[in-house]
């Protein structure tokens, strides 16, 4: 904040590309480690822009036990990608404080083009606002009125500074009389003039002393003149106060009326809004208040930005680059608003629309951490360490231990360079993270079921969410009614077709799969039958290629 002459602007720096690099809702372990590999990456690859990881839920067991073994920070998590009032207003915002001269308001208005300035008290907070109609109506009253300081008491010095002026006899006081500009006798000027009144003369040294020996408060002498020495000794035997200003008479009586303070002026309460706020819940407030805008506050009710009309119309979407999925119901709300930079995918091309052509891969591998380490090697760039671990988690995790059947060459490919990047053995690395992080009990039967889910659409426009827990034994099992019950709960809460969970047991390499829904088409596709509501899946690990084609 740098203040001039009462005026205070705070001043935005060179804007920056920032994107956020998001996997999807309800993240696993591969969605957290790519989104944090792939934003470390494009950061290195892009310095003078912001790459900026983000999760679109809470970390699970596993990415918590990765994230604690491997020391790298949790993405921020971002509840949606629509457009705030933040990124949309303009911060080169002036303020004005309420004890200053309009006219610095209206200078500061006129020389950035702008119809509305803030207005603050000592403390920096918002009290009011000055716009083109405020300064407007004051001018049409002041030319049907007599010009007077009743209602609004303006300060000598004050009067000097819109004056560009001197004062040449007397100090600084509040003034509340009449304004004059003597064109009259003298013997006319004490039908009229009184004390406490403001009278603008030119070189006139016998009206000088008539309007000072009628009790006035203030003598503006007009054109640089100066005041005679009679003059001034008789302003200091009353107390009034002698100003010299270079402009003409009428020209400074115009002046002087512009000396008020800002709080005489201005509109209270005007439209604030916060800056995280959505622009689409702020548009119409905009719209309606007669100066087309809004200030934006912090905490503390301090002005930090404008938002006006203008900002609101055809406004640069944000950014985000997807990784780990394409579907837009997994995706961060209001993708479909968004300006998206890139899709890196290791599943099936989801729904996802963009209305820009965008670079987007998606690449049969065992999961997207393995396509984000193999950038890093193309470009001969090595991850941070802390980096390298998550993703080696990931990939361990996405192919349980490289046992899955969506395991690629590539995946063990690029475990192995990890491997000898970290010094670890990635079976016992893998093994540890599933033994420390299998253990659901104390989780409800909700958290369980939407923790790891994905939603999917069908052709007929129907949805379908299947959820995954990977665990070791049958304990969950022992849960199975109260599953059952909080699926056909979030079934039909949700709309649903189906929602089935996936409980996969890594040591046994199986899957148990509940099913709240019709179960008959599943029951067909597996070519099996459930059995106490469960149908039994040995040698199923995957849901990417195992389970969701069939389903979908």
């Amino acid at each position: 904040m740098v203040s001039t002459s009462g005026l205070s602007a705070v001043r935005k720096g060179a804007a920056l590309k920032h994107v956020y690099v998001t996997g999807h809702r309800n993240p696993d372990l591969d969605s957290i480690a790519s989104a944090i590999g792939y934003a470390e990456l494009k950061q290195k690859l892009h310095p003078g822009d912001t790459y900026a990881p983000a999760r679109l839920g809470d970390p699970n067991p596993q990415t918590e036990w990765a994230l604690k073994k491997s020391g790298a920070r949790a993405p921020k998590f971002v509840p949606h990608i629509m457009l705030r009032v933040k990124d949309v207003m303009n911060q080169d915002v002036i303020t004005s404080n309420w004890n200053d001269p309009i006219r610095d308001a209206g200078l500061a208005m006129a020389r950035r083009g702008i119809s509305q300035i803030p207005i603050v008290d000592d403390r920096g907070v918002l009290v009011g606002i000055i716009t083109e109609r405020d300064l407007a109506r004051m001018y049409i009253r002041e030319s049907r009125e007599p010009s007077t300081f009743a209602h609004s008491p303006v300060s000598v010095s004050s009067i000097v500074s819109v004056l560009e002026g001197e004062l040449a006899a007397g100090g600084d006081q509040q003034v509340a009389g009449r304004l004059w500009v003597t064109a009259m006798s003298l013997e006319s000027m004490g039908k009229a003039m009184g004390s406490g009144d403001i009278v603008v003369v030119g070189d006139r040294p016998e009206a000088q002393l008539r309007a000072l020996e009628l009790g006035i408060s203030v003598l503006v002498i007009t054109n640089g003149a100066h005041p005679e020495r009679e003059v001034v000794e008789r302003a200091k035997e009353q107390g009034a106060s002698v100003v010299r200003s270079p402009l003409d008479s009428y020209v400074t009586s115009r002046m002087i009326q512009l000396a008020v303070p800002c709080r005489t002026v201005m509109s209270e309460d005007p439209l604030t809004v916060g800056p995280e706020e959505l622009i689409s819940d702020i548009t119409d407030q905009v719209m309606e208040v007669h100066y087309r805008g809004a200030v934006a506050v912090d905490s503390g009710n301090r002005p930090i930005g404008i938002v006006t009309r203008t900002d609101l119309v055809n406004p640069e979407p944000r950014r985000v680059l997807l990784v780990d999925h394409a579907e837009r119901g997994q995706s961060i709300p209001g993708v479909d608003q968004a300006h998206i930079e890139e899709i890196l995918d290791h599943h099936h091309i989801g729904d996802i629309q963009t209305k820009v052509p965008v670079a987007a891969t998606f690449d049969p591998v065992g999961s997207t951490s393995t396509l984000v380490m193999e950038r890093f090697r193309l470009h001969g760039i090595e991850p941070e360490r802390s980096t390298a671990m998550m993703l080696l988690a990931a990939i361990l995790s996405d192919t349980v231990i490289l046992n899955s059947p969506t395991t690629t060459d590539r995946d063990r490919k690029v475990v192995r360079h990890l491997e000898e990047m970290l010094g670890v053995d990635a079976e016992e690395f893998g093994r540890e993270m599933f033994e420390e992080s299998s253990d659901v009990s104390r989780l409800s039967a909700e958290k369980l079921i939407s923790r790891d889910s994905k939603t999917y659409q069908l052709a007929s426009g129907d949805e379908i969410c299947i959820a995954q827990v990977e665990t070791v034994g049958t304990a969950l099992l022992e849960r199975k009614d109260e599953l059952l019950r909080a699926l056909e709960e979030a079934r039909r809460s949700s709309g649903y077709l189906l929602y089935a969970l996936m409980i996969t047991d890594i040591a046994e390499q199986g899957t148990k799969l509940l099913l709240a829904g019709d179960a008959a088409p599943v029951e067909k596709a597996f070519n099996t039958k459930m059995k106490d509501n469960v149908i039994d899946l040995p040698g199923v690990m995957s849901r990417k290629k195992q389970v969701a084609p069939k389903l979908i």
